[in-house]
């Protein structure tokens, strides 16, 4: 049973039927889905089946907000095979997205901070993997503020949802790297 992750504005908790509309009015948007690897959502119906299929599984939370529960976007980690990235029994991939209208608030380092502690201090995991696709600047400033470091690019990987290849850089984040961090905050 997951339990939800606070933080000082957002709420990391499982994803519920009450959010297919907010799901759908921020995953619609082609501004978020292309740039995570995802096609936007056409229809509340397409946003129940992805939140009944993919969302309600362990370890993928919704982002939010502490004031009102209100659904802003997601964030999840994928171990084993269920993420390209991981290498070892104790890696995970997180992954993330966040509704355009609250882009640029800082809120995305907030809640990848808060899963990166879940993941290192309850999941035992030694490494935690990113990656952002060509251009997505935001994502690459957002893992860089949470400690990520390069590791490398996989060029024109493919991207089955959008039926294209895309240039992926690869980041990652040591359980070592993530306690100096958090010993100076």
């Amino acid at each position: 049973m997951m339990h939800p992750i606070q933080t000082k504005r957002l709420l990391l908790r499982a994803w519920e039927t009450s959010d297919i509309e907010n799901l759908y009015l921020y995953a619609k948007d082609p501004r978020v889905g292309p740039r995570c690897g995802w096609k936007p959502h056409e229809s509340p119906n397409e946003s129940r089946e992805v939140l009944h299929q993919i969302l309600q599984r362990e370890e993928s939370y919704a982002i939010a907000l502490l004031e009102d529960n209100r659904a802003i976007g997601g964030i999840g980690l994928n171990f084993g095979k269920d993420s390209i990235l991981v290498q070892g029994e104790d890696e995970a991939e997180i992954g993330y997205w966040i509704g355009v209208p609250f882009w640029g608030q800082g809120l995305t380092p907030e809640a990848v901070r808060a899963l990166l502690a879940h993941a290192f201090l309850e999941c035992g995991c030694t490494r935690v993997w990113c990656g952002y696709f060509d251009g997505n600047n935001q994502s690459r400033r957002a893992q860089e503020k949470c400690g990520f470091v390069y590791s490398h690019t996989l060029p024109m990987r493919d991207v089955p949802q959008l039926h294209a290849k895309r240039t992926e850089h690869v980041t990652y984040l040591t359980r070592e790297a993530w306690q100096a961090l958090a010993g100076k905050t």
